[in-house]
């Protein structure tokens, strides 16, 4: 099987890398930036110079852009290549309803899709240990379930479209409810005296102890905010999520708290950095608020 993949971005990249290295038949590539391309063709991708391209030469379709706009003008370019013996996977973090057109447009063509959103971490994707949940046609999840396992030897089958996209948004807004709870936890200890060594020894300790903080705990300690999943992408998911509870009538409280946060971030020209950065804005609002009484 002939492998497509379109996004060759901090994610895509390694995730591209881990196919090349394990398949066994070509892997076509593009991204909008040649640079991207041609480090695939280093470690022997097959570098094309269009989406479309990759889409003529490949009979599994991968995609990794950051929005749902790119997803969406990703699939129209390549619409007209679309029959049965193509299967498309989109492995991006975009909104599920665009997702759920994407599947709409490629099914009256004849082709299959799956949504197939990713957790974990750029060095996660290096290593093919990424988590990805996948929302589709059972039985084509099952024929292409071993290059899922290429990426991440965590993969889920979550039910019909759009579910990996749903549980991924679920995801995504815990975590950031976490590392709020992190941060403000963390900026208080700080202010009151307590280093951060002791903060983490202590946390470890008891429940508090997570992931998102065993991960991080360096970053924060060293203020090493080199991006391995960026504030604008947690913001962007964020804001998904948002739209949906709007559109189910419900309400998530902790959800907008930690918005609010991210969009201070965004606003303070931040969206490129990693997104634990975001401690230093609640470090900022605690300031402002003592400042201000």
């Amino acid at each position: 099987m002939r492998i497509g993949f379109i996004g060759l971005g901090i994610m895509g990249e390694p995730m591209c890398y881990n196919i090349v290295k394990k398949h066994d038949d070509r892997v076509f590539v593009y991204d909008t930036r040649e640079s991207r391309v041609k480090i695939a063709e280093g470690y022997g991708a097959v570098g094309c110079r269009s989406s479309s391209e990759v889409a003529m030469n490949a009979d599994l379709i991968i995609t990794v852009v950051p929005r749902s706009e790119h997803s969406l003008a990703v699939y129209k370019e390549i619409l007209p290549l679309m029959d049965q013996t193509k299967i498309c996977i989109d492995m991006s973090t975009i909104d599920p309803d665009v997702s759920m057109d994407i599947c709409r447009m490629l099914e009256e063509k004849g082709a299959q899709f799956l949504d197939a959103p990713i957790v974990k971490s750029q060095a996660a994707a290096r290593l093919g240990d990424v988590g990805i949940y996948v929302g589709g046609d059972l039985e084509v999840y099952m024929q292409i379930k071993p290059i899922l396992q290429y990426m991440g030897r965590s993969v889920m089958h979550m039910g019909d479209h759009g579910k990996g996209l749903l549980m991924k948004i679920c995801h995504n807004a815990l975590v950031a409810q976490i590392q709020n709870g992190v941060n403000e936890t963390l900026s208080l200890a700080l202010k009151q005296g307590i280093d951060i060594d002791k903060f983490s020894a202590a946390i470890s300790y008891g429940g508090g102890q997570n992931s998102y903080y065993d991960s991080k705990q360096m970053a924060l300690r060293y203020k090493d905010y080199t991006t391995q999943f960026s504030v604008e992408n947690m913001a962007k998911d964020l804001d998904i999520c948002h739209k949906m509870i709007s559109q189910l009538g419900i309400e998530m409280p902790g959800l907008e708290v930690s918005r609010a946060v991210y969009e201070k971030a965004l606003a303070e020209g931040n969206a490129e950095k990693d997104f634990c950065s975001t401690l230093e804005i609640v470090k900022k609002l605690q300031e402002n608020k003592n400042a201000a009484d």
